[in-house]
């Protein structure tokens, strides 16, 4: 029964993000989070980073708690990555290296969070996790990079690639569209890039559904998930939906392609990832992309009412 299960001491880095917020927003007394933001501790300082799943591992020891790490920390600003890989590598790779060591050392299981951009985003079906990675930016080099230092580094560690995220805090696509809305008369989007959006409560709620299997002993015998929305579509149809579920006129969205926005790092024309690893772990699928953008909208406008 859930009484009797050994309560959960989560660390978020990554955790003032969109992702992080929402696991910050998930805690209980069957699982504390502490979910630091990059100014309190900073994936590039391997000295935090030591210090941190230390203290977590002894603290929790002392609580009656099981230790849980969920990395949500990324650099996700993929354009600037192109110019920037330097900096995308320490965060990205360097620091979940780290991470990793460090949870291995002191035998804390790790979530480590990554990204569709790890495929080349040219295939026809969804995406399974032993599909061949062949990331086309810098972004996607470096997070297959922290893959490979997570999984290579002896901890006890899950992969879990997820895509299209948008939440509370931090610009995204949804909060772009919302603004744009009032700002023009009609509005461009791209309908050649397929993916399924992604509502970070709704993948917080996953993230934690999987860190409790893993303690008590169930976990996934793979160890890199999928994780998203369910169901796909086009950033186009996003927008469209987006007007609708906010009262507006779906058809002042207008269809383009990615050539009409050429951008400094090549965006997949498909992210679709299958949720089939994350079915066959006996986890609970994330709900249809539509019915949890209406949700999210909702909560969002009686929080900025």
């Amino acid at each position: 029964m859930t009484g009797e299960r050994t309560p959960l001491s989560v660390l978020v880095p990554g955790g003032t993000g969109q992702l992080g917020t929402a696991l910050a927003a998930l805690a209980s007394p069957e699982a504390e989070v502490r979910a630091p933001g990059s100014a309190e501790l900073d994936l590039t300082e391997t000295g935090a980073i030591v210090h941190a799943v230390s203290t977590l591992a002894e603290e929790s020891d002392a609580d009656g708690r099981a230790p849980v790490v969920i990395n949500a920390a990324a650099y996700t600003a993929v354009d600037a990555a192109e110019t920037d890989e330097r900096r995308a590598f320490a965060v990205n790779a360097d620091g979940p290296r780290v991470l990793a060591a460090a949870c291995s050392s002191r035998r804390v299981p790790l979530v480590h969070v990554s990204t569709d951009y790890v495929f080349s985003g040219d295939a026809e079906r969804p995406y399974e996790p032993e599909d061949a990675v062949n990331p086309r930016t810098a972004y996607g080099r470096t997070k297959v990079a922290g893959e490979d230092a997570v999984l290579g580094s002896g901890a006890q560690a899950w992969i879990v690639r997820t895509a299209w995220v948008y939440g509370a805090g931090g610009s995204n696509f949804v909060r772009s569209i919302r603004r744009l809305e009032a700002e023009r008369a009609e509005l461009s989007v791209v309908d050649d890039q397929r993916g399924s959006p992604t509502w970070t409560a709704d993948l917080a709620a996953g993230l934690l559904e999987l860190a409790r299997r893993i303690v008590d002993g169930a976990a996934p015998g793979r160890r890199i998930l999928h994780c998203t929305g369910a169901g796909e579509v086009t950033w186009y149809g996003f927008a469209r939906a987006i007007f609708s579920e906010i009262g507006a006129d779906p058809d002042r969205v207008r269809p383009c392609t990615t050539a009409d926005f050429p951008r400094p790092a090549p965006r997949p024309a498909y992210s679709v990832l299958s949720g089939e690893s994350w079915r066959d772990a006996g986890l609970t699928p994330l709900r249809p992309w539509r019915e949890a953008l209406h949700e999210y909208l909702s909560t969002e406008t009686l929080a900025t009412s």
